[in-house]
């Protein structure tokens, strides 16, 4: 910070009748200075290929954006004024065309969204061409383009630029390497950081170094330029030579027709001037008529040639007309075509289409008939169980009276033997029980048959309860059932007609890849059919297995196919 103010003081002191426009070119062709020295002082001491990481170069570009912002001028966008650095860049790609390889790579990196960010991404591009000095150059050479991007006093637009142009020259010496991709060059702050440039002199390279550094860079500078200035000069002298020549050779063509003409011109005098003796000798009277006859004649001709000349005028207006009409014609033919076309490739599509329907309607038809058949087996089963369970109820009923009745008589029988002798009534004892026995064995054989047509009837009624649940009216219709079992079973025939018809099984040696990962196939990583697309996949991208219509156990489909049949089966369940 102490060198900075220095030199703002400086800056300020040599300069004290200058405008703050002046005192800000001064301020940044000195940090520009500075830059430049401490980048290549450091990256020769470091003796190898610079990266984004260098803090020298990334200071270096932090002031190179400040004198190239210097000046500019705010475009007016809905949004608001912006300043960017972009525009005169792409200048260069105009001027100069070598630089169209690095103005395309700025504009097609993925990760740049801004202008500022592709001006950045261009200047490395430039630097590790070492081309940043020529590309400045020709925008220096061209300020009557660069005036509709700067100010009139800005940086670029005065001596200070074709400084800064010269000092540029210098960084030719510096390999560089930078990686651009993956960089956040949008949002990246342009803050300079002025602690490189406060170093105690003492701790720094020997003056007997910084000389012979200076000297080698100067006579390399002085050299570079004087080339450059030469073949500049030799350019612009080849150049004025063929303009010489060529003015030359039409100096010669035109003095010699001069010279033909005036040989032409001197022959008619003198046939003129005898003509003229002749005819004021012979005819004076005949001049002034001949005159009159000159100027009408004269008339005449403007006349016809102003007539042809507005006659031109409006053929070559209906010329146009009709060839733009005809350029409108050939446009509306091109869409009428364009639109054939794809009304064409829609009618293929719906034919499709139509035939696949129509072979889905064909299956659908077959089984509800198979459903409607089941459906009327169904439903008379569950009449003929009611009916059984009617019967068994009405048996029980009976039993149950015929077995109150035999209790009676036993008690009446018992009261009428307790006075016969004991033996008779053991006996007639023995035998009342073995028949109550009996009676009692057929009534609870009756009770569980009863108990299991009660069971079959209510698991009936519940079936028939669920139907009229999912369909609420006073008695199920035989169609709405149909209707519904055959939407039931839609699914599952689609899945099976997919499988059978709408995938085609890939061969093995037609893949070489995994259609999900992308990974090459080896004899580490083998190849796997899913059974329900027929495409190829790896182990890791094919590991589910599912229960699919067309094959009677689980097999193995791709982890696409699992996630959309696991979620056609959640909706359909549902």
């Amino acid at each position: 910070m102490y060198l900075f103010f220095h030199l703002c003081l400086a800056s300020f002191a040599v300069l004290p009748a200058k405008d703050s426009m002046s005192i800000e070119r001064s301020n940044l062709l000195s940090m520009m200075k500075l830059s430049i020295k401490v980048l290549i002082q450091s990256s020769l001491s470091l003796g190898r290929t610079l990266d984004s990481d260098y803090p020298p170069l990334q200071q270096f570009f932090v002031v190179l954006e400040h004198c190239l912002k210097h000046g500019l001028k705010a475009k007016k966008t809905f949004i608001g004024q912006n300043k960017s650095i972009w525009g005169p860049l792409e200048l260069v790609e105009k001027l100069c065309p070598e630089s169209s390889d690095i103005a395309t790579s700025a504009r097609d990196l993925p990760g740049l969204k801004t202008g500022l960010g592709r001006a950045r991404a261009w200047l490395h591009l430039a630097l590790m061409q070492k081309k940043v000095a020529d590309y400045m150059k020709v925008l220096l050479d061209h300020k009557d383009l660069l005036s509709e991007f700067y100010d009139p006093g800005a940086l670029m637009m005065e001596e200070e630029g074709t400084v800064i142009v010269g000092m540029l020259v210098g960084l030719n010496v510096i390999d560089a390497n930078l990686c651009i991709k993956g960089e956040d060059l949008d949002s990246q702050v342009a803050v300079i950081d002025f602690s490189l440039y406060l170093k105690d002199p003492a701790s720094s390279e020997t003056p007997k170094d910084d000389a012979k550094m200076t000297a080698i860079l100067d006579q390399k500078h002085y050299i570079e330029e004087l080339n450059r200035h030469l073949s500049g000069t030799v350019t612009d002298l080849q150049a004025k030579m063929d303009s010489l020549e060529k003015t030359n050779s039409k100096l010669v063509e035109e003095l010699t027709a001069a010279t033909d003409r005036i040989n032409s011109l001197r022959d008619e005098q003198e046939q003129l001037k005898k003509e003229n003796e002749s005819i004021l000798q012979s005819s004076q009277k005949k001049e002034e008529a001949t005159l009159l006859d000159s100027q009408v004649e004269l008339e005449t001709y403007k006349q016809t040639r102003q007539g042809l000349d507005e006659m031109y005028n409006v053929v070559w207006k209906q010329y146009k007309e009709e060839k733009r009409i005809r350029q409108e014609l050939e446009r509306e033919l091109e869409l009428q075509v364009g639109l054939k076309q794809e009304m064409e490739v829609a009618m293929r599509l719906l034919e499709k289409d139509t035939h696949e329907k129509q072979d889905t309607l064909a299956a659908l038809r077959l089984q509800l008939d198979q459903v409607k058949t089941l459906n009327l087996q169904m439903f008379h089963k569950a009449q003929d169980s009611e009916r059984e369970a009617e019967k068994k109820q009405e048996e029980a009923v009976q039993l149950e009276q015929k077995m109150s009745e035999m209790e009676k008589a036993m008690r009446d029988l018992e009261q009428r033997y307790i006075c016969q002798s004991p033996f008779l009534s053991c006996v007639s004892r023995l035998g009342l029980e073995n028949e109550l026995r009996t009676e009692k064995e057929q009534r609870q054989s009756m009770q569980k048959a009863l108990q299991r047509e009660q069971d079959n009837s209510v698991e009936l009624r519940t079936q028939l309860q669920q139907l009229q649940g999912q369909f609420p009216f006073s008695s199920v219709n035989l169609g709405t059932v149909l209707a519904y079992m055959s939407k039931l079973k839609m699914e599952d025939f689609k899945e099976v007609n997919k499988a059978l018809k709408g995938h085609a099984w890939l061969k093995d040696d037609e893949a070489t890849h995994c259609k999900q990962c992308q990974k090459e196939f080896s004899i580490s990583r083998r190849k796997h059919h899913c059974r329900n697309c027929g495409d190829i996949y790896c182990n890791s991208c094919s590991s589910n297995e599912l229960a699919l219509p067309s094959y009677p156990r689980p097999v193995r489909v791709c982890d696409v196919c699992h996630s959309l049949l696991l979620q056609r089966s959640s909706s359909t369940g549902s």
